[in-house]
């Protein structure tokens, strides 16, 4: 059964690690016959979440007019969600963040999703990233109704930009050398 695959890279830099896991994941998506489609949050302009609740008065649209509606209206219609983001100071980047609580509006209606974490870091300790996906996990398990975590893909070691050592192909497989997988 074709599926509907959404990738969010929270990524601000194009072509960086965790983007390039993204086209990696996408590419495999797409291989397998399922649609697939990434979104670079860079490009989006996407406002912080005021928490006036504006949206629960008015069947979830938000006051700011911005990206993030479309972006919503995409998680909500796929059957797949891709969270991948750099760990910027142990923690998931500014970009996710932000949409992760604008999601705040569909509350609990984002609906039944199988879920992948892409994370990435410099650091070298695989601790380091234990932290970014735990926050993925409190974030799916309190917004989506039904959740199916399928995969994880965690890579350290990653200085320079273009050079994550894991293959990720958009089947549920993650895997590669020298790091680690879950």
């Amino acid at each position: 059964m074709k599926k509907n695959v959404i990738i969010i890279s929270a990524s601000p830099r194009r072509h960086g690690n965790s983007d390039l896991l993204c086209d990696r994941f996408m590419d495999g998506a797409k291989e397998a016959g399922n649609n697939a489609e990434k979104i670079f949050l860079r490009d989006k302009t996407i406002n912080y979440c005021l928490a006036c609740d504006s949206c629960k008065k008015n069947g979830g649209t938000c006051v700011h007019d911005d990206d993030m509606a479309g972006i919503l209206d995409k998680i909500i219609a796929a059957d797949v969600l891709v969270l991948a983001t750099p760990v910027y100071f142990y923690t998931m980047d500014a970009q996710m963040k932000t949409v992760i609580d604008r999601t705040y509006a569909k509350y609990p209606g984002l609906g039944t999703k199988d879920v992948y974490f892409i994370v990435t870091a410099a650091d070298t300790n695989k601790n380091a990233l234990e932290r970014t996906i735990e926050e993925f996990r409190g974030f799916t398990s309190c917004l989506l109704r039904f959740y199916r975590e399928r995969d994880y893909l965690r890579d350290r070691g990653l200085e320079n930009r273009g050079h994550p050592r894991e293959h990720c192909d958009g089947r549920g497989v993650c895997n590669g050398k020298g790091s680690v997988t879950g």
